[in-house]
């Protein structure tokens, strides 16, 4: 008798279960992607045709810019369980058609130049021609080179230097607020150091932190820094944690929404972000010294780490910076920064279609462990875009030979260069 019971109490409960996935199927979320025309334009839709078919998307929500009939658009769906996110990517046809042309004339050093954002030796009074002899396509700017600096006279170096590139450079800087901050730490520049996101907060909470970031914006873009490499989007709130006084030090859907309305005034007023340290730094020692090693879950990332970076995307931040941590559950013999298998999650788990960029290779996690030029190719092999180097000069000549011998396949250098001569041509519309 009692086993009658169980057989219908077991048979019942696969009933149940059914059932209840019928009702409430579980849904991965899924990324895809529509290229069209634009057909229409009305004061809050617009509506795209591709293959004769047509469907309309509201803009009410989306960044303020030029919109003609004819251009070509590329809308990015994020669809989950709950909502149905949409967002556009603006790609006019003239564009797209002038960066395939560049492509096609460029040599290897031409192309791989472009994929390393640089630091400026210390002392150097040669940079000039390094700038024409490596092609670079990217500065990223530290405290010594601004230094003695009155605003117009960092005003005519910058422009000194892009008078040198055929290309036009990009440059970046790391102004979080709080304790790393490059450019405010001068009075000349700013009365006083932007402050951290956690004082912001507490002073006048999210109010405060976008008005700080609209100021932010305003003082780097008047420089000509166009590309902010913040802001911090790892989930901290622990005090004992090396990267939590950089973070916002809450837990991750408060991070999540930080992010998403830092992103959107960044947008607005027109300075590119760049999202780190991806997949998330969490309690890890400091990279800058040595190896450091992220034993938590990947189901621990799923449902924390990765959020404020899911919302980043959403909003359509422009790059995002890879930490040097090894993450056993990803990939236990590579560290983040140098892991194919990171960056397959980053592009198709998460969506993520922009420039992916290293932090510095020449941070002992990775330079002690794989020697300066195997860190760069591997760098590349791994699926980054950008490679922040400051050793360029060995790290150039050591891509350039790997794409020579075969080891790197052009068309990885090709899809990378493509991104970047996009996204410089954007920013500098």
């Amino acid at each position: 008798m009692k086993k009658r019971i169980g057989i219908a109490l077991f048979i019942l409960t696969i009933v149940i279960v059914g059932i209840i996935l019928l009702l409430f199927p579980y849904q991965k979320d899924v990324v895809k992607t529509l290229e069209g025309s634009i057909k229409q334009i009305s004061e809050d839709t617009i509506y795209i045709e591709k293959e004769q078919m047509e469907e309309a998307f509201d803009i009410s929500k989306i960044e303020k810019r030029k919109l003609n009939v004819g251009d070509i658009v590329k809308v990015k769906y994020i669809e989950n369980k709950n909502n149905l996110v949409k967002t556009l990517t603006i790609i006019k046809k003239y564009e797209l058609d002038q960066v395939l042309e560049e492509l096609k004339v460029m040599s290897i050093e031409e192309k791989v130049g472009q994929m390393f954002m640089v630091r400026i030796p210390i002392g150097s009074k040669n940079f000039t021609e390094d700038i024409k002899n490596y092609h670079l396509g990217s500065v990223v700017l530290f405290k010594p080179d601004i230094e003695g600096n009155t605003k117009d006279s960092f005003i005519n170096k910058l422009q000194s230097y892009q008078n040198a590139s055929k290309i036009p450079l990009l440059f970046a800087i790391d102004e979080e607020g709080g304790i790393v901050n490059r450019v405010s730490s001068f009075k000349e520049f700013r009365s006083e150091p932007f402050k951290s996101s956690q004082e912001l907060y507490k002073m006048g909470g999210m109010d405060a932190i976008l008005n700080d970031a609209k100021e932010k914006a305003k003082l780097l873009l008047s420089l000509g820094i166009k590309l902010n490499l913040a802001p911090v989007a790892d989930v901290s709130t622990s005090p004992n944690d090396y990267i939590y006084r950089r973070t916002f030090g809450k837990d991750a859907t408060e991070t999540a929404n930080y992010i998403k309305e830092l992103i959107k005034v960044n947008k607005e007023n027109g300075l590119s972000s760049c999202l780190k340290h991806f997949p998330g730094y969490g309690n890890n020692k400091d990279t800058h010294n040595g190896a450091a090693l992220d034993e938590r879950s990947y189901e621990n990332f799923q449902k924390n780490d990765f959020l404020p970076f899911k919302a980043g995307i959403i909003e359509g931040v422009e790059a995002i910076m890879v930490s040097h941590n090894t993450v056993v559950s990803m990939d236990k013999d590579y560290p983040a920064s140098l892991s194919k298998k990171v960056h397959e999650i980053l592009r198709n788990e998460l969506g993520f279609n922009g420039v992916i960029i290293t932090d510095d290779v020449y941070m002992g996690a990775v330079k002690d462990n794989f020697g300066e030029e195997e860190a760069a190719v591997l760098a590349v092999e791994a699926g980054n875009d950008m490679i922040i180097s400051t050793n360029y000069k060995t790290q150039i000549n050591a891509v350039v030979e790997a794409v020579k011998s075969n080891r790197i396949d052009i068309e990885k250098i090709n899809q990378s260069v493509y991104k970047i001569l996009s996204w410089k041509k954007e920013i500098a519309s």
